[in-house]
């Protein structure tokens, strides 16, 4: 075990900070901007020591901690309930018919609609892993370990999860679904958009966003091919997502039209199918037949990891671990974690 995910700490200011700068453009939830990076970060610390009896304004950010090194290799988060304070925008993709039946015409014709339809839901958000640590399903575990964290602490979030996927755009940050809307309605380039958003200085959206609905055959052609698909680095996220029981429900990002996926929290696989075990303290004969991702049942000293047991392990009840895996994951022999097959 050489990773460990934890919450976020105040020390971690550096390596957060590395992380937004090394993130790129369309990652709005990291802006490059100390003092909000620095308040995200106490926002989590007191969201994790918060009494809490149903999603709020709360957010936790988790780390991934290199034990090898000391060095924080990725960052993963949860928005307990988005739209709360500041309102939440989406474009819904639907359809209107023009027909004349006298003269037998009929048109079917896309439209996008701005909502804030995932108001009150939870948003995972967040996910960034150092590239040279892309192995091992290191993403994997840095994402999906969440759902068990929610697993949890249900009465902390909503019923529906949703993710937004980046969408397209090029090494500059150009975005052609956003290069339209700058033309007609914005005097602003998407990365500058982007960013205001991200520092929470939204309100220009409501002020110059198109307040009826656009027809998406008045769009460029470039604009229209990129409606409802994701950036190539951000398809791995999204077929995990998908096997996780996520699913697209028309919604797109109002910046670069990137898709939104859903699910309630029941039917998503990684917590439908995790298990609570006991801990016991010894040496493991068999550690190569199945890797597993591994949590705590604690709050604030919540501790995720990847560690590999017996593919009838939750038929057993318990699991056993090293001390050394054991103290790193906070627990104690007779403690409760909870497992799922990777």
């Amino acid at each position: 075990m050489s990773m460990i995910i934890r919450p976020i700490r105040s020390e971690d200011f550096p390596a957060l900070l590395k992380i937004a700068e090394d993130s790129g453009h369309g990652f709005t939830s990291l802006p490059v901007n100390e003092e909000l990076l620095k308040c995200k970060i106490e926002r989590s610390v007191q969201s994790f020591h918060k009494e809490v009896t149903q999603a709020g304004d709360e957010s936790y950010l988790f780390v991934m901690e290199d034990l090898d090194t000391g060095c924080v290799v990725g960052t993963s988060a949860i928005e307990a309930a988005v739209g709360l304070d500041d309102a939440f925008y989406h474009y819904h993709m639907s359809k209107v018919v023009h027909s004349s039946r006298e003269l037998d015409i009929y048109n079917t014709v896309d439209l996008l609609t701005l909502c804030n339809d995932y108001t009150g839901a939870t948003e995972i958000c967040t996910l960034f892993l150092d590239e040279g640590h892309r192995i091992n399903n290191n993403g994997k575990v840095l994402s999906k370990m969440r759902f068990m964290f929610m697993t949890n602490y249900r009465e902390r979030f909503s019923s529906t999860i949703f993710a937004e996927m980046r969408g397209v755009s090029d090494d500059a940050g150009n975005s052609p679904f956003w290069q339209w809307l700058q033309e007609h309605f914005f005097s602003m380039d998407f990365p500058t958009a982007d960013y205001l958003t991200g520092i929470g200085q939204k309100q220009f959206i409501a002020e110059l966003m198109p307040k009826y609905p656009i027809y998406v055959n008045l769009l460029s052609k470039e604009a229209q091919s990129v409606i409802g698909e994701v950036h190539p680095n951000t398809r791995p996220a999204i077929e995990m997502l998908k096997s996780e029981g996520f699913r697209f429900r028309g919604y797109v990002d109002i910046f670069d039209a990137g898709p939104t996926v859903e699910a309630h929290l029941d039917d998503i696989q990684s917590a439908r199918n995790s298990v609570e075990v006991e801990v016991k303290i010894g040496e493991r004969s068999d550690e190569s037949s199945q890797a597993y991702i591994v949590t705590n049942l604690k709050l604030k000293d919540f501790r995720a990891t990847q560690l590999r047991f017996s593919k009838h392990v939750k038929d057993e009840a318990h699991v056993v671990l090293t001390q050394k895996e054991a103290d790193a994951l906070l627990v104690s022999p007779g403690d409760k974690l909870r497992i799922v097959a990777l």
